[in-house]
């Protein structure tokens, strides 16, 4: 019965006498109801991709500012927790350093070695001072990194034996049975890694050495004396031919010139330079690549005191004792 009565209302709706109202506002409520599920499903459809965009964006962005800070830290793929600053003395050595700072990098990353690069650049007048601009450097970075690596510029790893990870004790790399050149037993130079509180315990290096040579052989001297036992590389095949690679430019003479009383008061331990009495100023930090190898070059201006050690200059006519007093600053 009910059905019979839906199939005549049905036809009454159809019949062509219906009111033209009752037909309209019919038409009204059925469009109202697709319109509504239409509005519907496309917001539906809307929210759905806009959710999907933001997350890509966010991924997106969030690989980029990871790969930046990677870049910028060189912590590509670190297996360590230890931040590595490697520490480079440098004066002059412009095609040393082209070949040095990339090829050290990308060794380093092989190793997945946390680390910084940077030049330490003496652009004062003085005589180049290997110990004070090492230092200077440890002064500026020892709040960002565990460990540093007092390293030449003209000295490369061959061998991928040769780890620079981060050392329980002070680690001599270039070990005299492995350097191409230097082969004494207190030999400590060339490449050396301690950690940031080791170097402080022993007040880093002397400021009195104006000129090439003897500042490791003092820093030898005031390791032992701190009771730390220097390590060096165990279980390494290759030899003094091919553990290294040695790129000094011979044409560069070294500054072994010796004046006033330096050659005896070189010669002793000093008890009264280091960390705490180092003078200079940091004239600018620049931030730059070599074929994509970030570094760091900190121009330093270091300070002399011709009472003290007036062989930072050894001109005849220049080297009258006079006192230059210099306030340290960082920018």
């Amino acid at each position: 019965m009910k059905q019979n009565n839906k199939m005549k209302f049905k036809q009454r709706m159809k019949h062509p006498c219906l009111p033209l109202y009752f037909r309209k506002e019919k038409l009204l409520t059925t469009f109202s109801i697709y319109l509504a599920a239409l509005l519907t499903i496309m917001f539906i459809i809307t929210l759905t991709l806009s959710i999907k965009l933001l997350n890509a964006d966010s991924c997106q962005n969030e690989g980029n500012i990871i790969k930046y800070f990677s870049r910028a830290t060189n912590m590509k793929n670190s297996s360590s927790n230890h931040r590595l600053a490697l520490l480079v003395p440098y004066r002059d050595r412009f095609e040393e350093l082209l070949e040095f700072v990339p090829y050290i990098h990308n060794f380093l990353n092989k190793q997945h070695i946390s680390h910084g690069i940077y030049v330490l650049n003496q652009v004062d007048g003085y005589r180049f001072n290997r110990a004070s601009l090492i230092n200077v450097g440890y002064l500026q970075v020892k709040e960002e990194y565990d460990y540093i690596a007092m390293h030449d510029v003209d000295l490369l790893p061959l061998n991928a034996n040769l780890s620079y990870a981060y050392p329980q004790q002070p680690y001599h790399l270039a070990a005299p049975n492995l350097h191409p050149r230097y082969h004494y037993a207190k030999f400590i130079g060339g490449i050396l890694l301690i950690n940031r509180e080791q170097f402080g315990l022993v007040n880093g290096l002397s400021n009195n050495y104006w000129g090439w040579g003897l500042e490791d052989d003092e820093f030898y001297v005031r390791l032992k004396d701190a009771n730390l036992n220097i390590t060096r590389p165990e279980n390494v095949t290759t030899g003094i031919n091919n553990t290294f690679r040695h790129i000094h430019k011979r044409e560069r003479k070294r500054d072994t010139l010796k004046c006033y009383n330096q050659r005896e008061i070189t010669r002793k331990r000093d008890r009264k330079t280091g960390l705490h009495n180092i003078e200079y100023e940091l004239l600018t930090w620049k931030n730059m690549t070599i074929d994509f190898a970030p570094l760091t070059v900190m121009n330093i201006k270091l300070h002399c005191d011709l009472n003290l050690t007036p062989w930072c200059n050894c001109s005849s006519k220049s080297s009258t004792p006079t006192s230059n007093i210099g306030k340290q600053s960082k920018s």
